[in-house]
């Protein structure tokens, strides 16, 4: 179901208008699916940057200036107009990065449009201060005031939900926002900042396109940023950091994981199942930061469990990504395809293949011959005993998993916690005293009971150790400003 048409040519929004790279230059944008070029994008540089920074800075004061209320609607009106364009950013989406549309078009827009929303209703917590009787004749008091220009640089995984999260509470705060997503995945960003730029201000939202490697360090290091919030790679955290060295200002880093997906002898094996295919197995293929990467069972029930997956795999139905009947489609790009090949090898000589470790669409999909080019990996199941093996500690993103037998709760804690990674983590059990504990034990920034990847605008999300710090909420992009008042 792959659709064929004429290449198009997406664009640049500086404020306010669509417009190509100032050098003329173009990007590729590769269909996963099928390994073709669908779309154009800029090929941004330094002068791009400049424009597209001074375009947030000029537009920030009055952005600023305007009431809660008022900004609140403008927010409100993103949200509609994304629901108004779903279908279409669903399929762009789907062929940008290859996750299934099935799953797109059920949950995505209506996040996204929450998100929103519920952003323009937080803007009156960033408007708020506090009153402090300093002393007799004192009275002090603080209020929040924006940063200024917030730079979202996105991963190619999930760009409308982090761009979503990126900018709406920023916006919210009364800051400006240059995106800056992948460009691995870039199109669906380019296109929902066209459609943003019909109901926002010019120059409040700013999306630019490039290499990382070329525009990153101007756009972290450039002197009219007053925020930097990445969703990313270790590599990609590590150059922010140096670019903003000189300059400091605050930092967001969502990073990577290696999540372990504990389940216990006394779980309900048949929700367990679920909950450990579905976030590594699922319709992204595994290309979620949260992904379970790491089955953890015990060792009673880990052979039930190991051929129950077996089988639940062996009726995966990878297909086109924009075929409703597809769970499951192709991994993003190039590199990540061959990246999580080489970890496949690595998993052939460090453990067992009991499931899968075969890749490209002639292989897997053989009736299919125009998905023959495609990044095609085949869910892949690998047992071991020994969590300090690379392909237990080393991030894969992709349908690859571990699956490793643990005797007693204390021995479950310490391999959950045997990682540098800290950012999701999921248990299953009946026994509420131990999913307490659990929660309490382990070291990462989301602990799900008998429940995976539940994330939505009620709780925050955000990682440990070398997963990152820090996440989008609405107070993270503003700084608390505190007077004092002498009253004679």
């Amino acid at each position: 179901m792959t659709v064929t048409s004429k290449v198009k040519e997406y664009y640049n929004l500086i404020n306010g208008k669509l417009v190509k790279a100032k050098s003329g230059e173009t990007l590729d944008s590769i269909e996963p699916a099928t390994g073709k070029v669908w779309a154009k994008m800029p090929k941004s540089n330094k002068e791009d940057v400049d424009l597209t920074v001074k375009a947030a800075q000029d537009a920030q004061p009055a952005w600023a200036a305007l009431t809660v209320s008022e900004r609140g609607e403008y927010l409100r009106s993103v949200a509609e107009i994304i629901l108004e364009n779903q279908e279409e950013l669903m399929s762009i989406k789907s062929r940008d990065n290859g996750w299934v549309i099935r799953e797109t078009t059920y949950g995505v827009p209506g996040v996204l449009a929450q998100y929103w929303n519920d952003a323009a209703g937080a803007a009156i917590t960033a408007a708020r201060g506090d009153t402090v009787k300093v002393s007799p004749t004192s009275q002090g008091y603080t209020f929040r005031e924006p940063l200024g220009v917030v730079l979202g640089i996105l991963p190619f995984n999930a760009p409308l939900f982090t761009f979503t999260i990126k900018a709406a509470y920023a916006l919210a705060a009364g800051n400006t926002v240059v995106i800056k997503p992948s460009q691995h995945a870039a199109i669906s960003s380019l296109r929902l900042g066209e459609l943003l730029n019909k109901v926002l201000p010019p120059g409040v939202i700013n999306v630019i396109s490039g290499l990382g490697r070329e525009i990153g360090d101007d756009l972290s290091g450039h002197k009219g940023i007053n925020r930097v919030t990445l969703t990313g790679s270790s590599g990609s955290a590590e150059a922010i950091v140096k670019a903003t060295a000189k300059r400091p200002i605050p930092l967001t880093l969502e990073l990577g994981g290696k999540s372990p997906n504990i389940v216990f002898e006394d779980a309900d094996l048949s929700a367990a199942l679920e909950g450990v295919v579905q976030p590594i197995f699922g319709g992204n293929a595994g290309e979620i930061c949260a992904s379970g990467s790491r089955i953890l069972v015990q060792r009673s029930v880990f052979d039930e469990l190991t051929n129950m997956i077996k089988e639940r795999l062996k009726i995966t139905n990878l297909g086109d990504p924009l075929d409703p009947n597809s769970a499951m489609g192709p991994v993003a790009n190039q590199s990540q395809f061959d990246k999580i090949k080489s970890y496949i090898e690595i998993g052939k000589n460090e453990g067992e293949i009991i499931f899968g470790g075969r890749s490209g669409g002639d292989v897997l999909l053989p009736d299919s011959p125009e998905h023959a080019d495609g990044y095609w990996i085949e869910p892949t199941l690998i047992k071991t005993e020994d969590n300090s093996l690379r392909v237990c500690q080393e991030e894969i993103f992709g349908p690859v998993a571990v699956i490793l037998p643990f005797d007693t709760e204390e021995e479950a804690i310490e391999l959950a916690n045997d990682t540098e990674l800290g950012l999701a983590s999921g248990v299953w059990t009946k026994d509420l005293s131990r999913a307490h504990r659990m929660i309490d034990k382990i070291e990462a920034g989301n602990v799900w009971v008998n429940t995976y990847a539940r994330v939505g605008v009620d709780l925050p999300f955000g990682g440990v150790k070398a997963s990152g710090y820090g996440n989008d909420e609405i107070l993270s992009n503003t700084r608390e400003k505190a007077s004092v008042i002498e009253i004679d």
